[in-house]
């Protein structure tokens, strides 16, 4: 299993209206491509995590039906009395505006040799009902979808209509395929509204660009595997999430080390002319 599993952490800040999952307000996203510095939050001594540094390259573009993801990542991390480990992966990802198509590919890499391949599509059956996901690699296998099932877009356009609605939490079933699993169980908790355009700190410094200067919440995910029995969860993401979709102050928590990811750079994709 990979250290950091980077679909399930960025595919969350993907979104759009979807009939998988009604809203009561329209959500406008920003396609936008975002670079994060990735660094070490804070370890216990029994983790042997000592450092860690990396970046992400998250491009998150438009099509006419669907939305894309293309992202970069690399992380190293150093321990106490072993050999470093280099962990990268290449994803790609498209999911239907209608939220019930989702393809993903991802190649991952440790110590610069192949480590996985996932590959695969799934599909619900409409609205609200449950499908299927078949994986190509790294074999085949098909697993049906229960209904009530969300692909990551879907789940995350419901995640900022229940906060502009004011909920602080909900629980979905979501698919990301970032392993060769059935859905897992993300619980979400939505803080109070931050003021428009806050710096990721939460102080009242203007933020420079336009793709920042929008409302936002404090949201804790935490991230439960299909079979879970121990009651605990994989890990748990915490970030500022911004109405259009934008992700800041990203934090992984492992439970034994926590690792960072700053926002440094952002630049709005252009929107396709259908």
């Amino acid at each position: 299993m990979m250290i950091v599993r980077p679909c399930r952490v960025l595919a969350v800040v993907a979104g759009v209206w979807v009939a998988a999952a009604p809203a009561a307000f329209a959500v406008e996203i920003a396609p936008h491509r975002a670079l994060y510095s990735l660094t070490l939050g804070s370890s216990k001594s029994s983790s042997g995590v000592v450092g860690a540094s990396g970046a992400m390259v998250y491009e998150w573009g438009e099509t006419c039906d669907g939305w894309t993801v293309q992202q970069r990542f690399r992380l190293r991390l150093q321990y106490a009395e072993q050999d470093g480990v280099d962990v990268s992966s290449n994803l790609v990802t498209w999911e239907s505006k209608d939220g019930l198509r989702y393809r993903f590919n991802e190649r991952r890499l440790r110590n610069g040799e192949p480590d996985e391949e996932i590959k695969g599509e799934a599909k619900l059956d409409g609205a609200g009902k449950g499908g299927t996901a078949e994986f190509m690699r790294p074999e085949t296998t098909t697993l049906a979808l229960a209904p009530g099932v969300l692909f990551p877009t879907a789940h995350t356009i419901l995640l900022i209509d229940r906060a502009q609605a004011g909920e602080q939490f909900i629980s979905k079933q979501v698919f990301d395929g970032a392993t060769v699993e059935n859905a897992s169980q993300i619980t979400a908790v939505i803080g109070a509204p931050l003021k428009e355009g806050t710096t990721a700190s939460g102080d009242d410094k203007p933020a420079d660009n336009a793709l920042l200067k929008r409302p936002s919440w404090r949201v804790r995910l935490a991230f439960f595997p299909a079979d879970n029995k121990s009651g605990q969860p994989d890990y748990e993401l915490g970030m500022k999430l911004l109405d259009n979709g934008v992700s800041q102050d990203m934090s992984l928590d492992y439970s034994d080390y926590v690792i960072r990811a700053k926002l440094d750079e952002i630049e709005a994709l252009p929107r396709p002319t259908c």
